[in-house]
């Protein structure tokens, strides 16, 4: 099956930075409005405005305010509007390639940190929004899954490296550390004990090197 073709890809290149320039200014209008207003509030016109475009452009571009939150939200995880994924960023490669199981715990543990603060608040209006907005919620779905699978990338290079005990259950090391990395943990931590982003950092790691050291069940937590 042939790849699929960005329309987009054929512009000319200064027309496409000009989209981009777009993009990014509406992204960042909506990134203020939805982190002030919430989501119910917030709207695709009150975005255009704050961007200065016309409204139609927003429409154009991203078709649903739950299209465009979920954009927003994607473009906070991995920090720019590149087509990057997670796993394939420069900070998630040395997480996943350092020479010893203490150094990739350590950056995994700063990956979770700076996702959580450049979108922590922002999955806050995004678990509010998911009770409201259908789509949202697929999206809240969505995103758990794709950080369960970047858990599972994580943790099976580490054992296939030889960076695991043998004795360890990887599967539930799996589980177990997708919980811990979770945005509802994330936003649980901070609400109940009012952890700042170096103490949740420090706690990933801790937790992350307790469960990787033994068999299932056996980590003294």
């Amino acid at each position: 099956m042939a790849d699929e073709v960005n329309p987009e890809d054929e512009l000319p290149p200064l027309r496409q930075a000009q989209i981009a320039q777009t993009e990014e200014r509406i992204i960042a209008a909506a990134t203020e409005l939805f982190l002030a207003d919430g989501y119910v509030a917030t709207t695709l016109e009150a975005v255009a405005k704050r961007a200065r475009v016309g409204a139609r452009t927003v429409y154009v571009r991203f078709g649903t305010k739950a299209a465009l939150f979920k954009r927003v939200v994607d473009v906070a995880i991995v920090g720019d509007t590149q087509p990057v994924d997670v796993l394939g960023r420069d900070w998630m490669q040395a997480a996943l390639t350092a020479p010893t199981a203490a150094e990739r715990v350590a950056a995994g543990a700063a990956v979770g940190r700076q996702i959580m603060e450049r979108t922590g608040a922002l999955f806050a209006v995004a678990q509010q929004a998911a009770a409201v907005e259908p789509l949202i919620a697929g999206a809240w779905q969505q995103g758990r899954e794709q950080s369960r699978q970047a858990q599972a990338v994580f943790w099976t290079r580490m054992a296939e490296d030889g960076l695991l005990d043998p004795a360890v259950d990887l599967a539930w090391l799996i589980d177990t550390a997708s919980i811990l990395a979770a945005a509802e943990t994330y936003l649980l931590i901070t609400r109940m004990t009012g952890w700042n982003l170096d103490a949740y950092q420090d706690w990933l790691v801790t937790m992350w090197t307790r469960l990787s050291a033994a068999p299932r069940g056996t980590a003294s937590l």
